[in-house]
């Protein structure tokens, strides 16, 4: 049947429209959610290999049309609980797609950046990884309320305290690029069921221009000190690995240990023995080729 004028006006209208809709794609990025999925009968697919082929199709169409679109993971614990909470039927599309949107607003998503998903799934589960923590971390810098003795906010104090740290170790430690690494086991009262237990983990990349202006990312840098905030308010046992690159220097290593409420420079042959041990087996590595392993210089 032949368009009209309006018709056709319509259809454009609408491929416009679709054209300035997002869209997000939630991908069963392990075999383990995979097979957890086949349990329901409208879930069709065979094998986890053929299953990212075709989601990975889906989103180089999607880009081709135009169309922005984020990557999300689908966990098929949580949507079994979504779906029980909601009282919906979980062997169904329209469940599914109800729990795609749900991720997209409240979970971890990554922009559709062409990438195959062999590329793009590693730096989501990092992602998610990393929101995970941070809300653990959250929880932990919540839970103590006011100090008994000068009615501080606990969690407020061990925040602005990991803030003040962050800064000074990236202002002292001069130009170039940065990379820290905060771990932290928490002190008693982890709000995280035993089984799921475990350290604490914020990663920062940043660079100091040498104009006395560290450029700290928002997201990442309020990841860092939330992490290093739990372990400064539980009396935490952790620490912080500073690697530094710069035109002209060596690459260096430098470590810190979290006691109370600082950081406690590492020597140098402390640093040296934490990288050039196996830490499972207890057993001498060799260094890495052109690293330098340096004492912690003070930060308090």
């Amino acid at each position: 049947m032949a368009l009209t004028d309006n018709g056709r006006t319509r259809l454009t209208a609408r491929r416009r429209l679709r054209r300035e809709t997002p869209s997000t794609v939630a991908v069963l990025a392990g075999e383990r959610e995979f097979a957890a999925m086949r349990a329901y009968d409208t879930f069709t697919f065979d094998d986890h290999a053929g299953y990212l082929r075709h989601v990975e199709g889906l989103l180089r169409s999607l880009a081709a049309g135009g169309t922005y679109t984020t990557v999300a993971l689908f966990d098929p614990d949580q949507y079994a609980q979504y779906c029980a909470d909601l009282h919906l039927d979980p062997d169904s599309p329209d469940s599914r797609t109800r729990y795609t949107a749900h991720v997209a607003a409240a979970g971890t998503t990554l922009p559709y950046d062409g990438r195959p998903l062999a590329g793009l799934l590693p730096d989501l589960l990092d992602a998610a990884g990393h929101r995970a923590h941070w809300e653990r971390a959250t929880a932990l810098l919540s839970r103590d309320g006011d100090c008994t003795s000068c009615g501080e906010d606990i969690g407020r104090a061990a925040f602005t305290r990991a803030s003040h740290l962050l800064h000074r170790l990236v202002e002292t430690a001069g130009p170039g690029h940065h990379h820290l690494v905060c771990s932290v086991s928490p002190g008693p009262g982890d709000p995280t069921t035993p089984g799921e237990r475990g350290p604490l983990v914020a990663a920062l990349h940043t660079r100091h221009d040498g104009h006395g202006t560290p450029h700290l990312g928002d997201a990442a840098a309020l990841v860092f000190c939330t992490v290093l905030g739990a372990g400064i308010a539980t009396d935490g046992a952790g620490g912080v690995v500073l690697r530094t690159t710069a035109p002209g220097r060596p690459e260096t290593v430098r470590a810190w240990s979290l006691t109370g409420t600082g950081l406690r420079p590492l020597s140098e042959a402390e640093v040296f023995a934490a990288y050039c041990t196996d830490a499972r087996t207890g057993e001498p590595v060799p260094p890495e080729h052109g690293v330098e392993y340096k004492e912690g210089f003070p930060v308090d």
